[in-house]
């Protein structure tokens, strides 16, 4: 059963749904219902708080090209956070706003973590000046890989990543994914964070997904930028996310809300917990505190 907003809870965090004037949204297991399907009625929901004159913003750890089919199908324009915060760029037209990379070493070491224990590793590459796009390249040619395809139709080049480093410089490395066993996935955070120290952002943000990017970046990071670039307050903007690297969103926004499946110290830590993504929980959310029906919903 859908989880519906507490008006008490609405008006503890002292937020005015008039005032608000950005929304910023996770998508794998946030907006995205099971199977990443962008459903008709979240569509509607989220096109209506455009209609409002509200700046839709996605702010996901997908790459930009993995997540320009959802943005489009939204409609949603103007700066947009990818890989975790690492870019925010300006759709349509791919102009960079911010970019924080990997530090120079840091990509090194992780293909070297994934060598010795025999994972699948994969690099995100910027070469382009000015863009946020970026290629995928990964040197094992293993289940994992197409197992990424399937989820963000994003197929990695298959390279000797050391090589890679060298001809396009490890400082152009946007961030390194491992896709592991979720139980060999704490053995592998502990071997970065004692490789790595301080000069990496370690974020687990699917069950068998773990990233490494650059210590400064975070989806709140890349939220704060858009906000003061356009003199937001906290008390304009929602944040909406359910895992691990959307709590930096959640610390930015004036209200921040959690679907019903998220982890445990997500929702702990979000000031609503809402619907479900399989429950088209986001889009009930906006329906309810907008107070407005969209078109074909029950």
């Amino acid at each position: 059963m859908s989880t519906s907003i507490d008006p008490k809870s609405i008006n503890q965090q002292n937020i005015d749904p008039q005032k608000i004037k950005a929304l910023a949204m996770d998508l794998d297991g946030t907006i995205l219902a099971p199977g990443a399907v962008l459903t008709e009625r979240t569509i509607k929901a989220i096109k209506a708080c455009k209609q409002r004159g509200i700046q839709i913003i996605l702010a996901t750890g997908r790459s930009l090209e993995s997540a320009e089919r959802f943005r489009v199908s939204l409609g949603a324009e103007g700066p947009m956070i990818y890989h975790n915060g690492a870019i925010v760029v300006e759709m349509p037209g791919d102009k960079v706003h911010s970019a924080v990379l990997l530090e120079t070493g840091a990509a090194d070491v992780c293909v070297d973590v994934a060598r010795e224990m025999d994972l699948y590793c994969q690099l995100y590459i910027s070469h382009e000046k000015n863009s946020g796009r970026s290629t995928l390249m990964a040197e094992k040619d293993r289940p994992e890989r197409y197992e990424y395809f399937d989820h963000t139709k994003i197929i990695s080049e298959l390279v000797d990543l050391k090589d890679a480093l060298r001809r396009y410089g490890s400082a152009n490395c946007t961030k390194v994914m491992f896709l592991i066993d979720p139980e060999i996935l704490p053995r592998l955070r502990m071997r970065l964070e004692e490789r790595l120290g301080k000069t990496a952002y370690i974020s687990r943000t699917l069950p068998s997904y773990l990233e490494v990017m650059n210590p400064k970046v975070s989806k709140g990071e890349g939220l704060k930028y858009i906000m003061d670039c356009n003199s937001y307050q906290a008390e304009e903007v929602i944040a909406i996310g359910d895992g691990e690297n959307d709590l930096p969103m959640f610390e930015v926004a004036g209200l921040s809300a959690a679907p019903a499946s998220a982890k445990e110290e997500v929702k702990a830590r979000a000031d609503l917990v809402i619907g479900s993504n399989a429950e088209e929980g986001v889009a009930i959310f906006l329906e309810e505190f907008f107070g407005q029906k969209t078109q074909g919903t029950t």
